[in-house]
């Protein structure tokens, strides 16, 4: 019996001992966190000002599909973040829980930068999940919440990197890490020449020694100190192997959930909210008419878009919009939720119904909705996206008239903008 306990004991410590546990792996795994944070915040922020643009604020049309990639890059490096977050709790983790937590300024910063760093990066990327389904179980904004937590992100992530920079530098290189053995240099250890072949060939036997485990400090370090000095034992995973586990979880769920996005990846999407061709003429919808409260208003026979300039103002009804000059275009839709689709456009250049009213080149306009409510009931549109000939007030999308759920009688469609600003149902154009 006292041999039997002892092995339990043995095989529990051996089966949670780890070989990756130790400054290189942080820094490997922290490379690749920080370049998915800092791809979120650039398409992040491309997106927010698209929404809300400052003054001077002028964008591209050009490609059509810039705002369907650099939204679907952000949602895919988003859900990247999951595997990459965990892989680094998990390398760091006994450190996270020493006494006494703090003995120095330095030391203040570098567990605060971290605390703050792990809860709003955890907070941003469930949430930010969650937004893909459109499901929103919090008292607050999603989308004020997302846009400030992302500047608390790479704030503690700026100082977290400034604090760690010596560690950064000292096990930046494979080569400077492990010695010829395969085994972790601690401190200042001098490095040995690399061993034959790849080093990520983890040694089937682990010696875990002082060198190689994690700082015993604190209650949980001191555990998982004692943990990785389990006695020599076979070591149930390489470096290979957590990399390539965390490589293939990453891969995975690129592939099952990207084809909301990425349309070579749409016969593999398993996972995403959004699958492409389905839904009324063809296309995915998020906000019904039902939900808009327009079933009533949009199928008027009153009903009549006005187009006005000041004191100039012109009415259209569906006959006349149906009579003027009609353009085909192609062009995605494209929604901050994550999933794009491209479609077939039919309708009036929008630019001919601002000469219409006497319009200038450079001005915008402010569109309204039949919506009831809705943060884009109203929006604004600048005058790149006026001017451009691909810009329609749709009519027809994919060889049908408009369904009411994709915004009959008549809707928004330009190029390169989110699909919270292509205004389905539309009531006014006012030019500003």
């Amino acid at each position: 019996m006292r041999f039997s306990m002892r092995e339990l004991l043995y095989g529990l410590r051996r089966g949670v001992t780890s070989p990756n546990r130790n400054a290189r792996t942080a820094v490997v795994i922290g490379r690749l966190l920080g370049l998915a944070f800092v791809v979120c915040l650039g398409t992040g922020l491309y997106s927010h000002f698209l929404q809300e643009p400052l003054a001077w604020m002028r964008f591209p049309t050009r490609p059509v599909a810039l705002y369907q990639v650099t939204q679907g890059v952000h949602i895919t490096a988003g859900i990247l973040c999951f595997p990459l977050l965990f892989a680094k709790l998990y390398a760091v983790y006994p450190q996270l829980f020493t006494f006494p937590p703090i003995k120095s300024v330095p030391e203040f910063f570098e567990r605060a930068s971290i605390a703050i760093f792990v809860a709003s990066s955890l907070v941003q990327i469930f949430t930010g999940l969650l937004n893909t389904f459109q499901y929103y179980p919090w008292p607050f904004p999603f989308k004020q919440v997302h846009y400030a937590l992302s500047y608390v992100i790479i704030g503690s992530l700026i100082v977290h990197i400034g604090v760690k920079l010596p560690i950064i530098a000292r096990y930046w290189r494979k080569r400077d890490s492990y010695d010829a053995e395969g085994r972790f240099l601690e401190g200042d250890a001098a490095p040995a020449e690399a061993p034959a072949g790849d080093s990520a060939d983890a040694p089937a036997r682990v010696p875990v020694t002082v060198e190689n485990a994690a700082p015993a400090r604190g209650v949980v370090g001191r555990i998982g100190a004692w943990i990785d000095r389990t006695p020599e034992v076979d070591v149930k995973s390489s470096r290979r192997g957590f990399f390539g586990a965390i490589g293939v979880t990453a891969a995975a769920l690129l592939v099952l959930t990207g084809g909301q996005s990425f349309r070579a990846l749409d016969p593999v999407n398993a996972f995403a909210p959004r699958k492409r061709g389905i839904g009324p003429n063809d296309l995915p919808i998020n906000r019904t008419a039902k939900a808009a409260q327009v079933l009533d208003t949009a199928v008027d026979p009153a009903w009549a878009l006005t187009v006005s300039n000041g004191s100039t103002k012109r009415t259209f009804t569906l006959a006349e919009l149906e009579a003027l000059p009609q353009t085909q275009v192609d062009l995605p839709i494209a929604c901050v939720e994550g999933w794009s689709q491209m479609a077939t456009w039919k309708g009036v250049r929008l630019v001919d119904l601002a000469d219409a009213v006497g319009a200038g080149s450079d001005s915008a306009l402010k569109i309204t909705s039949l919506e009831k409510r809705g943060g884009y009931r109203v929006t604004t549109m600048g005058s790149e996206y006026v001017r451009d000939p691909a810009t329609l007030v749709a009519l027809h999308l994919n060889g049908e008239r408009l369904s009411i759920d994709h915004g009959y009688p008549a809707r928004m469609i330009a190029p390169g903008r989110p699909g919270v600003l292509q205004t389905k149902w539309l009531s006014t154009l006012e030019v500003i």
